[in-house]
C-alpha cells in the first residue's frame, strides 16, 4: 500500500498548507517553540514550489542549484499550542534575477499567530547567486498574489 503525503493547494493568489502541532513541536509548556515556525514555513514553501512545477531535487542533482534563505523578518503575535490545527498562507512577492520574496502567515482559524517576510536566492553549486530559470519566474508570476 502506498500513501500519498499531504499536499497544500493554491487558492486566490496564495498557497495554503495545513498542519497540526505535535508534541515534538512544543516546549515543556505545550507551546510551539519559536524556531519551529521556520520549519512550518519551510515545508509550506517547498510544497508551494513542488505544486508550481519546480523540481528542487532535480535542480540540485542536475547542478542547476538550490534556493537558500538569505533574509528573514518574523513577527510573533500569539502562541500556537499542542494539537492546534494551523494553516501556513504563502504569497510570492517581488522577484528579481536570483531573488524571490515570500510573505508567510501562520494562522489558527482567522487569527494570525506569526508573520514572516522571507527572501530566498537561487545559488549555483559554487554557492554564488544565479539567475532563476525564466520558466520558474513565469510560474511564480502566475501564482503571485496580493492581500
Amino acid at each position: 500500500m502506498h500513501e500519498t503525503p499531504y499536499s497544500g493547494r493554491f487558492e486566490a493568489g496564495a498557497h495554503l498548507f495545513a498542519l497540526r502541532v505535535y508534541f515534538e513541536d512544543t516546549d515543556a509548556g505545550g507551546v510551539v517553540y519559536h524556531a519551529n515556525y521556520l520549519r512550518f514555513m519551510e515545508r509550506a514553501r517547498s510544497d508551494m514550489m513542488r505544486l508550481a512545477g519546480v523540481d528542487q531535487r532535480r535542480a540540485m542533482e542536475g547542478g542547476e542549484g538550490a534556493y537558500v534563505v538569505v533574509e528573514v523578518a518574523m513577527r510573533y503575535k500569539a502562541p500556537a499550542r499542542l494539537d492546534d490545527d494551523l494553516l501556513v498562507v504563502s504569497r510570492v512577492g517581488r522577484m528579481s534575477g536570483a531573488m524571490c520574496a515570500v510573505h508567510q502567515r501562520v494562522m489558527r482559524g482567522a487569527e494570525t499567530l506569526v508573520e514572516a517576510d522571507i527572501s530566498v536566492a537561487l545559488v549555483g553549486p559554487n554557492g554564488r547567486p544565479k539567475r532563476q530559470p525564466r520558466q520558474w519566474l513565469e510560474t511564480f508570476e502566475r501564482y503571485r498574489g496580493t492581500e
